[in-house]
């Protein structure tokens, strides 16, 4: 069970009013405000469920530690009387909020809400509350959103990928605000991170494509310029025509941001540019089903005209028609895992190492063989 859910006490004004010559008066009864301005204590809720002030306060903080018999009678008397702690006075008291930043490119993409579910559910089981904020894409916003946030009171922060200014590194710094890096994972770089590989993962996939048969590449990306995992997924398309003695120069590279309908556009550009293209490596699942949209719109048969693969392997990609070949990426157990990372930089444990986490390719019916490899 996660954070209780917070309940807010409502009192109403006893009053009755008139008008007259265009004044308004009001008769308060001030003995009912009064009685109805008395909240209800930690005390009172412990007195309620008959349990110590203690095990009220492990139920609030500490949930998982309480039995489940205990801790329900504990917030049904917190739902009967009203009860909601003064979590800024707790604040002021402990120099500590109990509150985790997350900064998520897009609320969009089902691909952050799964990895993000999982974080907040580990958060919750060590009495942490997630405040997450959307920078769409835009490195201003994010680094807004980041000082913000720890102007409120984040202990710790989640970021996606690596790209953002050196400035806002050294921010943190000076703060000493714990923070791990999502959904990327480079060896060299300094700042702590649970993630993958995207230039491996993306690598691995090409390298089955062209084992295929396939010689004539396009890649459907989202922008790089900004996004070192947009960038790293390209970039192993291209170590794998490099291995396979491909030029890597060849590879048709479109960018558009993430979306459906951009996904659409981007595949009828590509053909339009070079319509010998036979598989289309697209740098995410959903810009993978615009295109797989698209090329069903224009009488394409996928795969035996063209192959289209995806990265993510969202829960949409199985059900496309055809079926989506794509990369998994264990988001859950990466948002499980980057919370408990960041649980123990706040409990200043030192042995603390990146988490590289492996992925996997889900072989499905969008990619065969080339027409000139079949026998």
């Amino acid at each position: 069970m996660g954070m209780f859910d917070i309940y807010i006490l409502m009192f109403k004004l006893n009053a009755s009013a008139y008008i007259t010559k265009g004044q308004i008066y009001s008769k308060l009864t001030m003995k009912n405000v009064e009685k109805e301005l008395i909240l209800p204590t930690m005390e009172d809720v412990a007195r309620h469920a008959k349990v110590s002030t203690a095990t009220v306060s492990r139920c609030l903080n500490t949930p998982d530690q309480v039995i489940p018999k205990t801790r329900k009678r504990v917030f049904d008397a917190i739902s009967q009387l009203g009860y909601a702690p003064n979590f800024g006075a707790r604040a002021l008291a402990a120099k500590q909020t109990n509150t985790i930043g997350a900064i998520i490119p897009t609320m969009e993409n089902a691909v952050f809400a799964r990895g993000i579910q999982a974080f907040q559910e580990e958060l919750g089981r060590h009495g942490k509350t997630l405040l997450i904020a959307s920078s769409a894409y835009q490195a201003s916003l994010e680094d807004e959103q980041v000082r913000a946030l720890v102007a409120r009171g984040a202990e710790a922060l989640l970021l996606i990928g690596y790209d953002r200014d050196q400035q806002l590194y050294e921010f943190l710094q000076r703060r000493s605000i714990p923070t791990v890096i999502t959904w990327s994972f480079i060896e060299a770089h300094d700042w702590l991170a649970v993630g993958f590989d995207n230039h491996e993962a993306m690598e691995k996939l090409a390298n089955l494509v062209i084992d295929y048969g396939h010689r004539a590449l396009a890649c459907i990306s989202a922008p790089t310029a900004t996004n070192d995992r947009a960038r790293g997924r390209v970039e192993g398309i291209r170590s794998a025509m490099v291995a396979h003695g491909l030029d890597p120069n060849s590879l048709v590279l479109v960018e558009r941001p993430y979306g459906i309908e951009n996904g659409e556009d981007a595949f009828r550009h590509l053909i339009a540019r070079s319509p010998n293209t036979t598989a289309v490596l697209c740098g995410n699942d959903v810009l993978a089903l615009g295109a797989l949209r698209e090329a069903v719109r224009m009488g394409l048969d996928v795969p035996r005209d063209i192959s289209i693969t995806g990265f993510d392997d969202i829960e949409v990609a199985m059900l496309a028609e055809p079926a989506l070949t794509t990369v998994h990426v264990p988001h859950r157990e990466m948002g499980h895992c980057a919370a408990r990372v960041l649980i123990q930089m706040l409990n200043k444990e030192t042995t603390l190492q990146s988490v590289l986490l492996p992925t996997e390719i889900r072989l499905r019916q969008s990619l065969g063989k080339p027409l000139l490899c079949r026998n």
